[in-house]
């Protein structure tokens, strides 16, 4: 939390979901730190300890998403996690991410209602 806010992680290679999903972040008074790529993130990570994180699951190699949700749990991550992928809902429905250590995964492009329920379901 900052300035009373909640900070949140958004790792995309696409700027176009970042810019959307901070559009949506800001607006509904959460702060938004964002990454296009899993190694940013993870400094990112880091260096703003976020209060829950959206990570794409496809970047910039297949399981860029994957890997950072392994590299956070060994950081002993206490943030929710969610990743985001164009299969989400399949993805959801078919295998146990809880190993990595995610909560959740969203569906592309990203419902804004559900999101703002899961934030503050977690959250608050």
């Amino acid at each position: 939390m900052k300035d009373g806010k909640y900070v949140i992680l958004s790792i995309d290679d696409d700027n176009d979901i970042l810019e959307s999903l901070r559009m949506v972040l800001e607006k509904n008074d959460y702060i938004m730190i964002s990454a296009l790529s899993a190694e940013e993130g993870l400094k990112k990570y880091k260096a703003h300890n976020p209060d829950f994180i959206i990570v794409d699951l496809m970047m910039e190699i297949v399981d860029a998403g994957n890997d950072f949700a392994k590299e956070i749990k060994l950081l002993n991550n206490t943030a929710p996690l969610y990743m985001l992928s164009s299969v989400g809902d399949s993805l959801a429905a078919n295998v146990d991410f809880s190993e990595f250590g995610i909560n959740g995964v969203f569906q592309k492009p990203i419902d804004i209602n559900t999101l703002l329920k899961t934030l503050e379901m977690k959250l608050k």
